[in-house]
């Protein structure tokens, strides 16, 4: 790392100073510079972590940006909060997730406070074996403009297992053949290979994983981080 990082910072001085003189850079001057950068690591290594993460940090944003269309067009229903919102969180989870069930009321408070932001859920079925039955009747919830109704009351109801998600799915007016037939269909499955691939895509950790403007936030992160991450993405909108 420590290599990695010196060549990444000394190329980039090269380039700088090269830039400055709109001259070209000489192999005695570029040793120089090397030299003189390499020994300034070495008296402050804490640079290397930091230009590492702002160089990762352009890649994240960068691979967004190539996606964004796919995640962040909500399937049908499968958002809240503010249908045309200056900043979507995009939320990457699984019901049988602890931490996105956790994450829940930090989601609630920012749609809340937040009259601009927009969330879209997309699912992520990774963890149990009840997971993709959950997700399928989730994303039948969508459909029928049931979703964040269910999507509460499945949380609501603990474990998930094909009784929880009945339970859930009749509280919102989803019929038990209905779930059912949503459980054993292939409708949902190219939206549910879809999001693996675009977690896939961003180097997703686990669940939850949150997409906010060019950033990508793994674990249950808590209000304060989520609401950060809106202010940081509303600001670069308005440069």
């Amino acid at each position: 790392m420590m290599l990695g990082g010196t060549v990444f910072v000394a190329a980039a001085a090269t380039a700088a100073l090269a830039m400055q003189t709109a001259a070209p850079v000489s192999g005695t001057d570029k040793a120089a510079i090397e030299k003189i950068v390499h020994d300034y690591i070495l008296e402050h290594p804490e640079i290397i972590p930091q230009a590492i993460e702002k160089l990762q940090g352009k890649r994240t944003g960068a691979m967004i940006g190539e996606n964004r269309s796919a995640i962040e067009t909500p399937f049908a229903g499968a958002w809240e909060g503010a249908e045309k919102g200056d900043v979507t969180v995009v939320e990457f989870f699984d019901y049988a997730c602890g931490y996105c069930r956790a994450s829940l009321p930090d989601l609630a408070k920012l749609v809340e406070t937040d009259k601009g932001v927009k969330i879209v859920y997309r699912e992520l079925p990774i963890i149990s074996a009840a997971s993709p039955d959950a997700a399928k009747v989730s994303l039948l919830a969508a459909e029928k403009g049931k979703y964040i109704p269910f999507h509460r009351a499945l949380y609501a109801g603990g474990k998930v297992t094909r009784d929880t998600i009945f339970a859930a799915a009749a509280s919102v007016g989803i019929d038990r053949k209905a779930a059912e037939a949503a459980m054993v269909s292939k409708t949902y499955d190219a939206e549910i290979e879809s999001n693996i691939k675009l977690a896939q895509t961003l180097q997703a950790s686990g669940t939850p994983t949150f997409v906010v403007g060019d950033q990508v936030l793994n674990g249950a992160v808590g209000y304060e981080a989520l609401k950060a991450a809106v202010d940081k993405a509303r600001a670069a909108k308005a440069i």
